[in-house]
């Protein structure tokens, strides 16, 4: 990369993992499924490998699964470097199909679930998972606990996330969180500046479905699954805490 023009993929892979990246609160409670699972586990909505990374460093055989291949080959690169073998699938979560692979573990780190657009969007990803799951196998799927909306205007917002990479410092900033009937809305701001002072500013919005653990576990009963308990990943001053849904197939 250099300082003056990044690609869009070189760009892409940098916001990712400014913005998620950093995360770990949830990493034991993936290893400790990981663990119990004794099998191969499959990383749903991977990006750039934060999770897969970091379990298949500690042995866990664990496969990438994400919808935008840039990301996966910066998986695959930062994998390489650190001589770690890790498959991916580039796929859309709602309808993957990894041939005969099956897996112990299928984890949805990050309210990956709430990306995907709705209950029939959730049903058809739970039906994809369960066809790829070994007897007893856990689908585990953290979803984002009460986001408190939020503008520039009527409460403190987060401080930005900013990293300097070749000489262009990139910010991050949550300006707005917003709630719909059916979603939730993070709108941030993403500026970059480099050394001769050029400026670029854009915006970025992702919509959350607004759903409970609750709701998930009842979709997966309908769909076969048997609810297990939820499990909880603590807030940070960065992040929300979630509730992650347990199914076991």
């Amino acid at each position: 990369m250099t300082a003056t023009s990044p690609s869009d993929a070189q760009r892409l892979v940098i916001w990712h993992d400014l913005e998620c990246g950093g995360y770990d609160m949830d990493l034991p409670l993936w290893r400790e499924l990981s663990v119990i699972g004794d099998g191969p586990v499959l990383d749903v909505g991977a990006g750039t490998g934060r999770v897969s990374v970091d379990l298949a460093a500690r042995g866990i055989a664990v496969t990438g699964l994400d919808m935008d291949e840039d990301l996966l080959a910066a998986l695959r690169a930062r994998a390489a470097r650190l001589d770690l073998r890790i498959p991916t699938i580039a796929a859309d979560a709602r309808s993957f199909d990894a041939g005969p692979a099956r897996y112990a573990t299928i984890i949805v780190p990050m309210q990956t679930l709430q990306l995907l657009g709705g209950p029939e969007a959730r049903a058809q990803f739970l039906r994809a998972a369960g066809a790829h799951l070994l007897p007893g196998g856990i689908v585990a799927a953290a979803l984002a606990d009460a986001l408190e909306a939020f503008d520039e205007e009527h409460t403190e917002p987060p401080l930005p996330d900013m990293r300097e990479i070749d000489g262009i410092l990139y910010s991050s900033r949550p300006v707005a969180v917003r709630e719909h009937a059916l979603t939730v809305s993070i709108e941030r701001i993403r500026e970059t500046v480099d050394r001769t002072g050029k400026r670029t500013v854009d915006g970025d919005v992702i919509h959350l479905d607004r759903v409970t653990a609750a709701q998930v576990a009842q979709e997966g009963v309908v769909l076969g699954f048997t609810a297990l308990p939820v499990r909880a990943i603590p807030a940070t001053d960065e992040y929300v805490g979630s509730s992650v849904v347990m199914l076991r197939a």
